[in-house]
């Protein structure tokens, strides 16, 4: 393992210069109190995300905050999921299901075919389940059809054949396989692309930045006080129009506009477990539970990822997380169709929690709509909150429709309307990560050990085309090009390029989002004091 004193002797690195350099956080800072911003964001997870790139696309002046760190809640909480929705045909929402689609695929296809992977689903069909097999047969031709066959058609599978893709599969009572296709990402690494996007296209933005209150013009509001959580510091930002992206603690920054205001939605908490794989997996499960629910058995980042829960949530979002009795749901409602050897508590090495942010209403949130919530406040601060990670870009454009259609027109004439904007702008790095992959095998580092084959594709599927720098930064400086953790795919140069260039500031931030160190149950106190005196060489 890399020597702390070897780390602390790497200076802060700027990108290579095709790529660019962040500025630090106080030049940040600075930018954003000095200006006057079109559209201050408040929240950066993926819809508020979405949003500062669609509104910077346009020529707005955009400026993104979050309390946080960039999809540092529910946004890195997801099942990892490009979905179309299968379920939602038992509720006839056919139109939603091809709607799914289509973004669905203009992502895996043309926008971030570097960040997502087609996966074959099987849904297992057991004697006694709550669907038929003719039933979930059917069920899957439709849900293909929708998709434009795009991913092969919708079929029954037998039982042996399944078995060998799946070897940790349960065959007892097991009477056929519906197949199916869809898309799986890595939802922090996929965010953390479009904060890139947004701000290669002009956005300013600044992670760990809490509102301590909103600044109101003759009775508008007109920006927000914030604070550096990091430092103290205490800084304001002055804007045209201000958009409450926060999530969960949407209603929270309204009462801050309306300390009257009536709650706007409800949520819904969604656990999920990350466990060791006993064996490989060529498919993923998706076991019906009852009717309208659905257990996920889903190979991810060389692991298997085990969910999820659906139950109301009316406690602080910031306390939300994994408890026993989420543990043993999991599990028992995985051991529907994952054999026992697999469910091992011991193989466990991370459990997570994200909180569904669900329209305001009575009835149970497994059946209710994912929709977008938009409110306007007393002052004008426009709120939204809702939808789901597969129609991120549709959300996106979408609010900034509603934005420019706003009465008064807050936002002037002069800039693109969301109608002219490029229809699928790819995020950074796009490239075919194959032959990304390939390239960084073979070109590999002059001196020195060759680059293993598991981080060369580690990086292609996370960075895409930026793999490239990332190399450069190994090649120039050796100690970089060594491993994190023997056990997982990462090389010190990530971390480095996440100080440098994602807006890493915390050990969390990169060991959580950033790589996949904590999700494999290797950040060690070790590991983290060794990312941490990285951090502090930023200059």
């Amino acid at each position: 393992m890399t020597s702390l004193t070897t780390l602390q002797s790497v200076p802060a690195l700027g990108a290579h210069p095709a790529s660019g350099s962040l500025p630090s956080r106080a030049e940040t800072r600075d930018q954003l109190a000095r200006a006057s911003y079109d559209l201050l964001v408040i929240g950066g997870g993926i819809l508020g995300i979405s949003t500062a790139w669609h509104a910077a696309q346009s020529g707005l002046r955009v400026a993104l905050v979050d309390a946080g760190d960039f999809a540092g809640a529910t946004s890195s909480a997801s099942s990892k999921l490009l979905h179309g929705g299968l379920r939602y045909l038992q509720t006839g929402a056919v139109k939603l299901v091809a709607e799914n689609h289509f973004e669905r695929r203009a992502v895996s296809r043309q926008v971030a075919p570097h960040l997502a992977n087609p996966l074959t689903f099987y849904l297992p069909v057991y004697k006694g389940g709550p669907h038929g097999a003719a039933k979930l047969g059917a069920g899957v031709f439709a849900y293909s059809a929708l998709s434009a066959f795009g991913d092969g058609v919708g079929h029954l599978l037998s039982p042996s054949k399944a078995a060998q893709d799946v070897p940790e599969l349960r065959t007892d009572n097991l009477k056929a396989v519906a197949v199916y296709g869809d898309d799986q990402m890595n939802d922090a690494r996929m965010a953390l692309m479009t904060v890139r996007a947004a701000v290669d296209a002009g956005a300013v933005v600044l992670n760990h930045a809490e509102v301590t209150g909103l600044r109101t013009t003759r009775g508008r509001v007109t920006g927000a006080e914030l604070r550096d959580r990091l430092t103290g510091e205490e800084f304001g930002v002055n804007a045209r129009l201000v958009l409450n992206a926060t999530g969960p603690w949407v209603d929270h920054l309204r009462r801050m506009e309306d300390p009257h205001a009536a709650p706007s939605i409800r949520l819904s908490k969604g656990a999920h477990l990350v466990l060791k794989r006993t064996a490989p997996w060529k498919a993923a499960l998706a076991t019906p539970i009852d009717k309208y629910r659905i257990t996920f058995a889903l190979p991810w980042e060389d692991m298997l990822l085990l969910g999820t829960t659906d139950e109301m949530y009316e406690g602080d979002p910031a306390d939300v997380s994994v408890t026993e009795s989420d543990i043993s749901q999991i599990l028992d409602e995985a051991a529907f169709s994952v054999r026992d050897q697999q469910l091992q508590r011991d193989l466990i090495t991370y459990s997570f929690a994200g909180l569904r942010v669900l329209p305001g209403g009575p009835g149970d949130t497994a059946k209710a709509k994912r929709e977008t919530v938009v409110t306007e406040g007393p002052g004008g601060m426009l709120s939204v909150a809702g939808g789901k990670w597969t129609t991120f870009r549709h959300i996106g454009r979408t609010v900034l429709k509603k934005l420019e259609e706003l009465p008064g027109r807050p936002l002037g004439d002069d800039f693109e309307p969301v109608s002219e904007l490029p229809k699928r702008l790819p995020l950074p790095g796009v490239a075919n990560p194959r032959a990304v992959e390939h390239r960084l095998l073979v070109d590999g580092p002059a001196p020195g050990p060759r680059m293993g084959a598991d981080t060369a594709r580690h990086l292609a599927t996370h960075y895409g085309s930026l793999a490239f720098d990332i190399a450069r930064l190994a090649n120039e400086h050796p100690e970089l090009a060594e491993r994190v953790h023997p056990d997982a795919p990462e090389i010190w140069a990530q971390v480095v390029w996440a100080r440098d260039q994602e807006w890493a500031e915390t050990a969390d931030d990169v060991l959580r989002r950033r790589t996949t160190l904590t999700i494999r149950g290797l950040a060690t106190d070790e590991i983290r004091a060794q990312v941490r005196e990285v951090l502090d060489k930023k200059q």
